[in-house]
């Protein structure tokens, strides 16, 4: 039995944080496992695991070797995707991670797509809404809806992204015209606390400095679909993200409110680690998602 086989078996039942949970993910049976990753141990001369019937844990050597050995696999991992890229059919898995709101709305159909163009892809999507670390925890790409911060990590902007303020046209007429931030202190307002912002909202004044403005109102919730669903119900009004709003805009279900206050755009990105060998599918999903969003402009 070959050391690469043990380090993979080893990988895969930290992945999946016990030996029963790796097996029933694999295909492979627990003694097996165990099997390969006692050889291990016995290999590098070290316990990695500490074993016992309710407890799974790394040890301290068992963390140092699975960080170096995940980082050599992906190298080995990548470098067979691109010898193999001249092969027209992208194969293997695929780990990503997305922000909960661009996998519920629309944009999430893009994966859809990629997948069902490239049915070899094993897509393993991770809708969450923390940055993730990529290289610590094992992800080929993530999609991040920010402004940009400098990081060692490489950035493809697959689209421009706003926040747009709005309520329904019934919502307007009862309380009234909706003309400056200040206004929306004496309205009801939906709150997402998926946004970073909250319940504090961000303006820009007539020279461009930023100021933000406290609302409140009848509805909290970390769901930027329901707080469109709680809008066009006309509880209150709402700041969302361009593409979850965009449809009930063209619809003219929702009206746009206060676009000369609102803060420039950010964007949406595809994150990658900076690696020797880019893996062919993971350049394929950027230029498909490139691509996906070029259409929808």
């Amino acid at each position: 039995m070959d050391t690469l086989t043990r380090i993979r078996a080893f990988i895969d039942v930290v992945d999946a944080q016990g030996f029963s949970a790796a097996a029933r993910k694999q295909g492979r049976s627990k003694a097996l496992l165990s099997k390969y990753v006692r050889e291990l141990e016995d290999e590098v001369g070290a316990l990695l695991l500490n074993r016992t019937t309710r407890q799974f844990s790394l040890t301290d050597a068992g963390r140092t070797y699975y960080a170096s050995a995940s980082a050599i696999l992906k190298e080995i991992d990548d470098l067979a995707d691109l010898v193999r890229e001249t092969n027209s059919d992208l194969k293997g898995r695929l780990k990503i991670s997305v922000p909960r709101t661009f996998a519920d709305a629309e944009a999430g159909q893009a994966l859809i797509d990629f997948v069902i163009q490239n049915p070899e892809v094993r897509l393993e999507i991770s809708a969450e809404d923390r940055f993730v670390d990529l290289v610590e925890e094992g992800f080929d790409l993530a999609i991040r809806i920010t402004r940009l911060q400098d990081s060692g990590l490489i950035a493809k902007k697959l689209a421009d992204f706003s926040v747009i303020i709005c309520a329904t046209p019934a919502f307007v007429e009862k309380y009234g015209p909706i003309e400056t931030p200040e206004d929306l202190a004496r309205v009801p307002c939906l709150i997402d606390t998926n946004s970073r912002n909250r319940a504090n909202w961000p303006f820009r004044d007539k020279d461009g400095n930023s100021y933000s403005v406290n609302v409140k109102g009848p509805l909290e919730i970390n769901s930027p679909p329901s707080t469109l669903r709680a809008a066009l119900s006309g509880l209150g009004v709402a700041l969302l993200p361009d593409f979850v709003a965009a449809s009930s805009l063209e619809k003219g279900e929702l009206v746009p409110l206060l676009q000369d206050y609102m803060l420039s755009e950010s964007g949406i990105y595809a994150i990658y680690p900076h690696r020797r060998y880019l893996p062919a599918k993971v350049r394929a999903l950027v230029d498909f998602l490139t691509n996906w969003f070029k259409k929808c402009d």
